[in-house]
């Protein structure tokens, strides 16, 4: 039953790549090519800000913050900066390790019971070189792909793709972070098909990005080293797009459908992005178990909402059931007068 999620987000991925290739043939490049990039564009911009405006109107009036080491206490007692900051210094280091390196997932653990039953404990550093992989190559193929925007194509750019084609295996050169990101999103894929406990809470919407994702990279990879594409073109459409000039219809008549396909999924994924979990991207910048300092034992942190209560003490509380206390042979502190 829980394959079904898999099943459901497959096929949704391939009907947006059907109807991109059959509306391309069927002359709706206009459509595929500037109205759906620039509503993408929109909703991207707007479902962010307002996401991230709603998470930062969310009072925190707890002091919360998740640590693994060593508070700072006694001067003689050496505390973990990173792991337990006490200054924002040590903040601003935690979330960059956390945010670049991905530590918590570095540091993160699998269990299983094996024969006897012994609970064993082991390694699931796969998962942290799968992440670090995605994401790092996804930045630089997200970078690289400025020399579509920009012309000339700046300097930042072309060191990039050279640092990123540095074996030159072949020609078309094969760039590192095609073969890393298509690598690592399989990898995260059959983790959540093959692991049973991962499969079991998996939904729909962990399956979804993940083949979006595929298929962007897959018919991105396909374009540059297979396909047939009309790079011109491709980039008069982007430039012109970023201008609010876009290009007639000769031009986009003239580019394949292929890149329609890769376009369309690039656009479904901007206008999913700010309501699906993928907006762990700027979450993780306002989750207040790590942009808080443990500084506790520094300063006293006061609920603001607390408000003044009546308290009911506990001589009082005997006062009020002293008989029944009494009758119930419960010991007493102060006998009745």
């Amino acid at each position: 039953m829980r394959c079904m999620n898999f099943i459901v987000s497959l096929i949704a991925v391939i009907l947006l790549m059907v109807i991109a290739a059959v509306g391309a043939q069927v002359g709706l490049g206009y459509l595929l090519g500037v109205i759906i990039p620039y509503v993408a564009i929109v909703v991207f911009i707007v479902g962010v800000v307002a996401k991230i405006l709603s998470w930062a109107k969310i009072p925190v009036p707890f002091h919360i913050p998740t640590t693994c080491g060593q508070q700072k206490s006694l001067p003689w007692i050496k505390s973990s900066r990173f792991e337990s900051p006490h200054s924002t210094l040590g903040v601003i280091g935690r979330m960059l390790l956390e945010v670049l390196t991905f530590r918590s997932l570095f540091r993160n653990t699998k269990m299983d019971i094996k024969q006897g039953p012994h609970l064993v404990y082991g390694s699931s550093k796969f998962l942290w070189l799968g992440a670090m992989a995605f994401h790092w190559s996804f930045l630089i193929v997200f970078l690289r792909h400025f020399k579509f925007f920009a012309e000339p194509v700046p300097s930042w750019v072309m060191m990039l793709q050279e640092l990123d084609g540095f074996f030159q295996v072949g020609l078309p050169i094969i760039y590192l972070t095609n073969i890393l990101i298509l690598a690592s999103l399989l990898y995260l894929l059959l983790r959540r098909l093959l692991e049973p406990r991962i499969r079991y809470i998996s939904l729909a919407s962990d399956y979804f990005p993940l083949l979006l994702l595929i298929g962007i990279a897959g018919t991105g990879v396909w374009m540059r080293y297979f396909g047939k594409i009309d790079i011109v073109s491709v980039k008069e459409l982007a430039t012109g797009i970023v201008t609010f000039n876009p290009p007639g219809s000769e031009v986009l008549a003239s580019i394949d459908w292929l890149f329609y396909m890769h376009l369309l999924l690039v656009s479904v994924l901007f206008i999913y992005f700010p309501f699906s979990k993928l907006m762990h991207l700027g979450g993780v910048f306002l989750s207040p178990t790590r942009n808080l300092a443990n500084n506790s034992r520094v300063k006293r942190h006061v609920n603001p909402w607390d408000y003044p209560v009546k308290l009911h003490t506990y001589e009082e509380w005997e006062d009020e059931f002293r008989p029944l206390m009494k009758a119930a042979g419960l010991p007493l502190e102060k006998e009745e007068e």
